[in-house]
């Protein structure tokens, strides 16, 4: 039994979920150079653990990288990091994140 279609539309629904009700939830709390900062440090995070961890599975990568960003002094509700992760996870698996891109990002900035 093949279930690459029912995963890919698992994925397509999870993206459209992000798109249509997170990512607009996410906007209203903070300033535009606030959210690009966290998204940034998001998908940092994301992009370290899926690198160095490459053993490790679901919920210990994912603790992995809540314990990364509040170590950078990320802090955001639980329900919007959650769902920022797993934005980050699927753009990385995606390929729209590869990883190294070179992104930097001045630790201890804070948006504004």
């Amino acid at each position: 039994m093949n279930i690459t279609p029912i995963v890919q539309a698992a994925a397509l629904l999870l993206a459209t979920v992000i798109t249509v009700f997170v990512v607009p939830y996410i906007k209203s709390k903070t300033t535009a150079t606030q959210q690009g900062q966290i998204n940034a440090w998001v998908r940092i995070a994301v992009a370290a653990v899926e690198q160095t961890c490459k053993d490790t599975k679901g919920k210990e990568k994912k603790r992995k990288v809540l314990d990364w960003l509040h170590q950078h002094g990320i802090v955001v509700d639980e329900d919007q990091i959650d769902a920022m992760i797993e934005a980050a996870v699927f753009e990385l698996k995606s390929g729209i994140i590869p990883v190294g891109t070179g992104v930097l990002i001045s630790e201890g900035s804070n948006g504004n």
